[in-house]
């Protein structure tokens, strides 16, 4: 019983989360040649959603680029993300975790929307979002990963900025107290549902993997296997880029950074061995649109509250307001492949600028160590920041109380 409460009824470490994350994202592109991403496949959904409306977006550059022949269920991409929500909400379930919330400021819902839009675009807009062109994007030793990394921070920042604002905070949304609160005795013989559906929803999802293998489709089985693995993860683990930034900003806290960093190590190490026996590296322009998509991402996922990762997992929770981010981030991605080629967005800011690879330009060795050397100094300088807030030397106790206040 002890075993069973820690797996489904505790939150996992996130330093053991990630470090799990970091290997299987290195192993799944070691078996399929592709990477842990979503934003790829939440632009296609946007595609698809304008064919339903008639509008023909197959000669649209961006759609071209990252090919939106086949719908969800037929592609890889398409069973990652099915899977991290199916993940997601079968451990929530199993954990008896699950309940629709409204934020208490409706001011909210919009909030999120708009910070969605902006993250989504400036997702697609750098090629990735805080997986492809992040976490998974500096294993591949592509150097627009540590582009966009460092943009990202930036832009949390001047997001954070923003969210601490009166004008964003809103008047507090303060009730009368309704007299003495009376608690219901549970009933210790009633059996809850929640677990049950989430051993039934395992068990559909199972058959479905079990079912791509016998047909022959295995890279969909593969898929299948790694979301879902993902979705635990990142559900049990809490893992959520936008806090490994914006809690740094706003309290020094650096565990998810930390954390995120050692992952990283893990699944650099297991991918420059895959990449020396032949796998194909992934790598994308280092540009202007690196650049600007990193900052806009950074602002956006503060604004809305959450990164992909978090929002996708407190989406399964029940939090409605991250089933609107979500909206938001489909709507800002299918703004970006309209305006890839249609406005000019490519050839302005991503036309002719070199994908740069660090194993080419520092050979495998210096890649190698230069890359872990880095996420060294990352994870050295989160911990001195970290002990910098600890010592009094960050922002005022009383900015940490009021945003730890505002409703996400």
């Amino acid at each position: 019983m002890n075993l069973y409460n820690k797996i489904f009824k505790e939150y996992w470490n996130p330093y053991v989360a990630i470090s799990i994350a970091g290997l299987l994202s290195a192993l799944y592109f070691g078996i399929t040649g592709t990477v842990w991403a979503v934003t790829g496949e939440f632009t296609r959904l946007g595609g698809h959603v304008l064919q339903w409306f008639g509008v023909d977006v197959s000669q649209w550059a961006y759609f071209q680029l990252i090919n939106i022949e086949g719908t969800p269920i037929s592609r890889t991409d398409g069973w990652i993300v099915i899977g991290m929500l199916v993940g997601a909400l079968m451990m929530i379930l199993i954990s008896n975790s699950f309940k629709i919330r409204m934020p208490k400021q409706k001011r909210r819902l919009v909030q999120g929307f708009i910070g969605g839009i902006i993250a989504g675009f400036g997702a697609r807009l750098a090629l990735g979002c805080n997986l492809a062109a992040f976490f998974t994007g500096v294993p591949q030793f592509s150097f627009h990963a540590w582009i966009f990394m460092l943009m990202t921070a930036i832009g949390t920042f001047f997001g954070v900025k923003v969210v601490n604002t009166k004008w964003w905070l809103g008047k507090p949304n303060l009730q009368k107290g309704k007299g003495k609160r009376i608690v219901k005795k549970k009933d210790g013989n009633k059996t809850n549902i929640q677990p049950i559906l989430g051993f039934v929803l395992a068990g559909i999802y199972l058959a479905i993997i079990v079912y791509f293998f016998a047909v022959g489709k295995s890279l969909l089985g593969v898929g299948a296997i790694a979301g879902a693995l993902f979705g635990i993860l990142i559900e049990r683990g809490q893992i959520c880029f936008t806090s490994a930034f914006r809690d740094m900003w706003i309290s020094g806290r650096a565990v998810m950074s930390k954390a995120i960093a050692v992952g990283m190590m893990i699944s650099v190490v297991i991918t420059f061995i895959y990449i020396q026996t032949g796998a194909v590296q992934i790598i994308k322009m280092a540009a202007p649109s690196t650049v600007i998509g990193g900052l806009l991402f950074g602002f956006g996922i503060v604004l809305a509250g959450g990164c992909e990762t978090g929002m996708m997992y407190r989406a399964m929770e029940g939090q409605v307001l991250f089933w609107i981010v979500g909206i938001g981030n489909i709507v800002g991605a299918t703004l970006l492949s309209y305006g890839w080629d249609h406005l000019g967005i490519f050839n302005a800011l991503a036309a002719e600028w070199p994908k740069v690879n660090l194993i080419e330009e520092w050979g495998a060795t210096g890649a190698l160590l230069g890359t872990l050397g880095m996420l060294l100094v990352w994870f050295l300088f989160s911990s001195w920041w970290e002990k910098r807030f600890r010592y009094g030397t960050g922002i005022k106790q009383e900015e940490q109380k009021r945003f730890a206040a505002k409703e996400v």
